[in-house]
């Protein structure tokens, strides 16, 4: 991934450590937008790119579990590296659970700051990537008829084209019709494909 594209949110209260990391981003060239309160940024944070969140866990006004959580609650989804300097076992173990990427201490390692960064970045294109084609699949699923619906169910779990026919009381013939339709329509270029795309879609 090209990572002149990603942003790196740091959000901490700590004008030197905000300072510090930014000026290690910029060096290895990302871009980091720096923020002191939980407030700034969320008001101010970019959607538009891969992006992560560099959160320091405990803030002077918020938890950053809370803004992690203020987050889920807005259907926002970045990766979470969180950064403290009392890290506890709990806390550390609170922070996996609420599904953060990393867990780092200050004073933290250049290196291992830059690794973890990266590796979130590629992490946020990758489930990017994944919504969209999610996202495209279930825009083909809307343009099918409920007839086709019902023939790609049968066709996905496994019927042959009389079971398909018996089951929701139409001609063989029809069925294959409405079968070819909707392979069409889905863009599937086979039935390994269109079985795929209905796993995208809860179908099976």
């Amino acid at each position: 991934m090209d990572n002149q594209t990603g942003t790196i949110h740091v959000v901490d209260d700590d004008a030197p450590v905000r300072q510090a990391l930014g000026n290690l981003l910029r060096s290895d060239g990302l871009h980091p937008l720096t923020f002191a309160s939980a407030e700034e940024f969320l008001t101010g944070m970019r959607l538009d790119q891969p992006a992560c969140l560099i959160l320091d866990i405990r803030l002077q006004r918020e938890s950053g579990l809370r803004v992690q959580h203020d987050l889920a609650k807005r259907l926002i989804s970045m990766p979470v590296i969180y950064l403290t300097g009392h890290a506890t076992v709990k806390m550390g173990v609170d922070a996996i659970k609420s599904g953060a990427h990393d867990f780092l201490t200050k004073p933290f390692d250049n290196d291992e700051m830059l690794r973890v960064v990266h590796t979130a970045l590629v992490a946020d294109a990758i489930a990017r990537r994944k919504r969209a084609e999610s996202a495209d699949v279930a825009q083909r699923y809307a343009r099918l008829t409920a007839r086709e619906r019902e023939v790609m169910l049968g066709v996905v779990r496994g019927q042959l084209n009389k079971q398909v026919a018996a089951t929701i009381g139409t001609s063989e013939i029809t069925v294959k019709v409405h079968r070819r339709h909707a392979m069409e329509k889905m863009q599937a270029r086979s039935l390994p494909e269109l079985v795929l795309f209905a796993a995208r879609l809860g179908l099976v």
